[in-house]
């Protein structure tokens, strides 16, 4: 009988979470590399080129993927004949384990969680509590499936209850142009299939811990005399639709949406078909562990050789900008889809900030002393900590719609000239975007390391008790972005995906 001590366990969260914040799995390398060679739109390879090199500049510099190190969700298996040493609970284990992760000074990981989520959202600083699934099964040990999911991607979930003979591949064809692309495709889709409703999700969020297998499948369905499992049909269903759509890399257009379709299912109500479908976005995080009561979980770094040689250079199409006093007319020059080189200050501000200076603005106290929206771009980002000779810790995107109600207020009221961020914006945030003569720029998501490596100076401007939401001046050189909405409202996000969708469908029929 196993005997689990404490700090073993303790220790093997917090080394795990530290571990996943660096090291993407090697088999979702493979599949994105894949990904990358076969893309024919430069903007989508660009996209995946980008990822493919922060992936590895994090595993050398042992730094975040991305900026949003994401809410801990564990699942612990526990073995029927194994103990453990101690009185804490396995929710106040994983805690522990979170906490030393998080907390950690030499690679710290930003603290996204907040209490009170209906009401004051006040941060725990630690980002505890996690999410923890336990479930007793036949053995001795403990077995650990741990992952730390980002917001993005999160946000994305989508839940139907279908009538028994409805087509559960239709569903999902039609339901993930409508997740935008705030998920950072190219990524992985989670389904959990049966059950009840609350079953169905937590099935859909384990199957994401296993590994990019859909090549393998794929080879297995060409053999003879090999039956596939009704799950199996619809992974290769699923896979076969989504790509079709061209939604691509960042929703730019392009031939690989997902990397993988993974499907949980088991019995349900004989009236009932509940779906739930969870997307996982480009920083794939996750490992898992057996503890055996002989000591802590040892992790086996990869080798840097297991990252493809994958380069990106400023071609002739490329613009350099300077940021610092443009002018409307200069941004008009600007085409949707044109990439950009971003040199100069700008400030920064997400939901938080922005909630707060349009509260401000409405009481009549004004801005904060030193913060000045006028002619001026604002980067939507929450970033980490800086640690050593770093200026700011990974700093990629975040989630532009979510900005979306204030941008009237914030090109109107505060004169912005732009914005930077990740992902689609709404229509009427493209009128107005078009109205004022602004623009939006998209950086990739799941670059965060990347793109923190162009900040070369950032301060703190306001709102400091808002931790990573505060408002930062960054004075940036050659931060890499393109052109999503430009000042006629073009949208990239509208007609990359439309124009991919019909290339794609074009090629199909060519090879039918």
């Amino acid at each position: 009988m196993a005997l689990i001590k404490e700090q073993d366990f303790v220790n093997s969260i917090a080394n795990a979470l530290q571990f996943i914040s660096y090291y993407h799995p090697l088999d979702f390398i493979d599949a994105m590399n894949s990904a990358y060679i076969k893309e024919k739109n430069p903007a989508a390879k660009d996209a995946i080129a980008q990822i493919l090199i922060n992936s590895r500049m994090s595993a050398e510099g042992k730094r975040p993927l991305c900026q949003d190190t994401g809410i801990v969700t564990v699942f612990v298996k526990i073995g029927m004949q194994a103990s453990f040493e101690g009185d804490l609970t396995v929710q106040e284990l994983v805690d522990a384990g979170v906490r030393k992760a998080y907390l950690d000074p030499s690679n710290p990981l930003r603290a996204s969680i907040v209490s009170d989520p209906a009401g004051a959202r006040i941060n725990t600083k630690d980002n505890t509590p996690s999410v923890v699934h336990i479930e007793m099964v036949q053995g001795e040990y403990v077995e650990i499936m741990i992952a730390a999911k980002g917001g993005g991607s999160e946000n994305k979930a989508k839940m139907v209850m279908l009538n028994p003979s409805d087509d559960i591949a239709e569903w999902v064809e039609k339901t993930v142009p409508s997740m935008g692309a705030g998920w950072c495709p190219p990524g992985m889709l989670g389904i959990g299939i049966g059950g009840t409703v609350e079953k169905a999700a937590i099935m859909a969020k384990e199957s994401l811990m296993e590994p990019v297998d859909i090549y393998a499948l794929q080879e297995k369905q060409k053999q003879k005399d090999v039956i596939l499992t009704t799950d199996e049909k619809l992974r290769l269903d699923i896979y076969s639709r989504v790509n079709n759509l061209g939604i691509g890399a960042q929703g730019l257009g392009g031939l690989t949406t997902v990397l993988d379709v993974k499907i949980k299912s088991c019995p349900t109500h004989a009236a009932s078909k509940p779906v739930v479908m969870i997307p996982n976005c480009a920083a794939t995080r996750h490992t898992h562990f057996i503890l055996d009561g002989q000591g802590e979980a040892q992790f086996d770094p990869p080798k840097l050789s297991d990252w493809p040689s994958v380069t990106r250079e400023a071609g002739d199409n490329v613009l350099r900008v300077n940021v610092n006093n443009l002018q409307k007319s200069d941004i008009g020059k600007w085409k949707s889809g044109d990439t950009l080189l971003l040199s100069g200050k700008i400030l920064t501000g997400r939901d938080a900030a922005h909630k707060r200076l349009q509260e401000l603005m409405e009481s009549g106290e004004g801005l904060p002393e030193g913060v000045d929206f006028n002619g001026r771009f604002i980067y939507y980002v929450g970033p980490v900590d800086a640690v050593g000779d770093e200026v700011v810790g990974p700093a990629g995107p975040t989630t532009a719609t979510r900005m979306d109600k204030y941008t009237d207020f914030m090109l109107e009221e505060m004169g912005l000239l732009g914005m930077i961020g990740k992902s689609e914006r709404g229509q009427k945030t493209v009128d107005s975007i078009e109205k004022n003569k602004s623009v939006y720029l998209m950086a990739v998501g799941g670059a965060a390391f990347l793109v923190a490596k162009a900040i070369k100076k950032a301060r703190v401007v306001a709102f400091a008790d808002l931790g990573m939401e505060a408002i930062y001046e960054f004075e940036i050189e050659d931060m890499p972005v393109t052109v999503a909405v430009d000042s006629d409202g073009n949208n990239v996000h509208a007609f990359g995906p439309a124009i991919w969708k019909a290339k794609i469908a074009e090629l199909s029929q060519k090879m039918s």
